[in-house]
């Protein structure tokens, strides 16, 4: 299981004077990860009860500039791949296993594939991280899969997927009340669904599950049982599923009715998944209780 070092609970997606991009000590990918952060404006067609974002606050800016955008990248791949980034106060704590480029990512302050100029980003950052020579490291897309279905998406995808890409679907609940409740958008849950397997049709998924204490209370084993079914309903349409990452919050989320599970309780979801489909699980903890 993966466990919380300090560095882990910031992800501050504020580094020096960069607007855009931010490098995070990750613990999902086991090294540095490269924030790209497509929503500086706050915008999200989700509004998770456990994000650490606080939509009520003031929007800086209401677009990206894509040109800043890519100069901040190079920037850091600079910092990164020279080894300049571990002077920095923040990052001179890394541990030597994270001091390590895992990956660029894709995600920030809301939905990334919202972007409208989603493909066409992508397909810059690719070019930039083939110029610096990085085959090794990976794009990811954090996502809470609700714009697959669209055609600057799909054609986005395609190249993520051309460029050692993986896609880290949210799938947070298994029936649609407790997915309203967790996410509180106005999408269809049968929406992330259909966009979920239609997508681990043509290319594996890593599927990310946040589950939490909402005013104290846990998900019901019922509830866990109905989203292992979604993962069963997946895998029996012949949909790809490399990995599922049972989390909890660990970081503030922005509303105090949210705390972390117990690590007992992220083992025992885990334990489930192993249990009672063919998938890998990892865990990730919120804190380092064991009770």
């Amino acid at each position: 299981m993966a466990e919380i070092i300090p560095l882990h609970r910031d992800h501050s997606r504020l580094f020096h004077q960069n607007r855009y991009v931010y490098p995070v000590v990750s613990r999902r990918s086991g090294g540095i990860s490269v924030g790209i952060n497509l929503n500086p404006d706050k915008v999200c067609n989700f509004d998770c009860i456990y994000c650490q974002v606080d939509r009520r606050s003031e929007a800086e800016t209401n677009f990206v500039g894509t040109e800043q955008l890519l100069a901040e990248l190079d920037e850091v791949i600079e910092l990164v791949t020279s080894g300049r980034l571990w002077e920095d106060e923040k990052f001179g704590a890394t541990p030597q296993a994270f001091r390590r480029f895992n990956d660029i990512a894709f995600s920030g302050d809301g939905e990334p594939t919202t972007f409208r100029n989603f493909d066409l980003i992508v397909n810059e950052v690719a070019q930039r991280k083939m110029k610096a020579g990085l085959d090794q490291v990976k794009m990811v897309l954090i996502t809470n899969a609700s714009m697959f279905h669209r055609p600057a998406c799909q054609r986005g995808l395609a190249v993520l997927m051309a460029h050692q890409g993986e896609i880290w679907a949210k799938l947070d609940a298994g029936t649609e009340e407790y997915y309203h409740l967790i996410e509180r958008t106005r999408i269809p849950f049968a929406r992330i669904l259909e966009n979920i397997l239609d997508v681990s049709l043509r290319w594996p998924v890593v599927i990310q599950a946040l589950f939490m204490n909402v005013a104290g209370v846990p998900p019901t084993e019922a509830e866990i049982s109905a989203w292992l079914g979604r993962l069963k309903d997946i895998l029996s349409a012949g949909g790809q599923v490399s990995l599922v990452q049972v989390y909890t919050v660990a970081r503030p989320p922005a509303e105090a009715i949210v705390t972390p599970l117990s690590d007992a309780e992220v083992d025992h979801i885990v334990k489930r998944v192993q249990q009672e489909t063919s998938l890998t699980a990892q865990g990730y903890y919120g804190s380092r209780t064991s009770s």
